[in-house]
Formats: structure tokens, C-alpha cells, sequence
């Protein structure tokens, strides 16, 4: 039903969707493939990531392109959400997640490992948990745990791990 409700939405046919996709956790894996490959054009877009700019200020535009900030993040993540939740019941889908999680971690630890390099896999993997435990909070609507906490919080952590005072 909801793939249904979803190539509606998208103006195709249903039965265009169910010709392409074997299942709904293969429509999930190529949503979310094609998510990370739109976020991943606007990182290398011009005013993206700026290669020029001090790895603490890349590090912090970097975080502030994985938090949902505004609405086509929080879309994404919405499909990261139940990509959490698939994988933990399906184990077919974990190697979509791996892999995404992966290609996450090198684009961290390239400038992480600028700051830190003989910590950078330690700490991008605590920059990426702080991500997803704030980000969620603040996608869940908390109110307890605004977008500008989440920065703060995310940011202070880091700071620290990486010596930046």
C-alpha cells in the first residue's frame, strides 16, 4: 500500500515501481543510495564543502550537512531511520547500511585525520554516533533537543576529542 501511495506521489504507476523493485526493502536500499548520492552533489557543489577552508570549519559545515536542518535533511532522514529499522530486523538490507556507513566514515576522516590523524577512525566514529543520537532527537521533535543544542552538544564533544579548546 505504501509504495502505491508513494509512486502516486512521485507520478509513476504503481506497477512501474513493482517492475523496477523486487521489494520494498530493495526500493529503500535504492532510495537511500540515491539520497546519499543527492547530499554527496551538494557536498562537491560550488559553496559545498570548501576544500580551502580550516578543517574545523569544514568539520562543522560537515556536521551541519548530516543534521536535519531544514526539510530535504529531514526527508533523508527518514529514509535513515527506517533503513535503522530494517536492518535490525532483516539482515538483508545490512550491507546497504555498511556500505553507507563507510563511504560516511572516509568523507569524515579526511578532515578529522587533518586534526587528529592518529585518532581520526576513533573519532569519526564517535562524530558520526553523536550525529545520529542528536539528530534523532531533534528529527523526533524533543523539545528538550533543539537543532541549535544538537550543533552545540555535537560540536563541544569534538572540540574536545580533536584539542580545538
Amino acid at each position: 500500500m505504501r509504495i502505491a501511495r508513494l509512486a502516486v506521489e512521485a507520478g509513476v504507476s504503481p506497477g512501474l515501481v513493482h517492475y523496477h523493485f523486487d521489494s520494498r526493502d530493495a526500493l529503500l536500499a535504492e532510495a537511500i543510495e540515491h539520497s546519499y548520492e543527492r547530499a554527496g552533489d551538494a557536498r562537491v557543489a560550488p559553496g559545498g564543502d570548501d576544500g580551502d577552508a580550516p578543517a574545523a570549519q569544514r568539520l562543522q559545515a560537515m556536521i551541519e550537512q548530516c543534521l536535519p536542518a531544514d526539510r530535504a535533511l529531514r526527508d533523508d532522514w527518514v529514509l535513515w531511520v527506517e533503513l535503522w529499522l530494517r536492518t535490525a530486523r532483516d539482515p538483508a538490507l545490512r550491507p546497504t547500511a555498511a556500505r553507507l556507513y563507510a563511504r560516511l566514515h572516509e568523507w569524515f576522516a579526511a578532515t578529522i585525520a587533518e586534526l587528529a590523524p592518529a585518532d581520526a577512525d576513533r573519532i569519526t566514529d564517535r562524530a558520526l554516533a553523536l550525529i545520529d543520537g542528536y539528530g534523532v532527537r531533534v528529527l523526533a521533535g524533543d523539545p528538550a533537543m533543539t537543532l541549535e543544542r544538537a550543533r552545540a552538544e555535537i560540536w563541544a564533544a569534538l572540540r574536545d576529542d580533536l584539542g580545538l579548546g
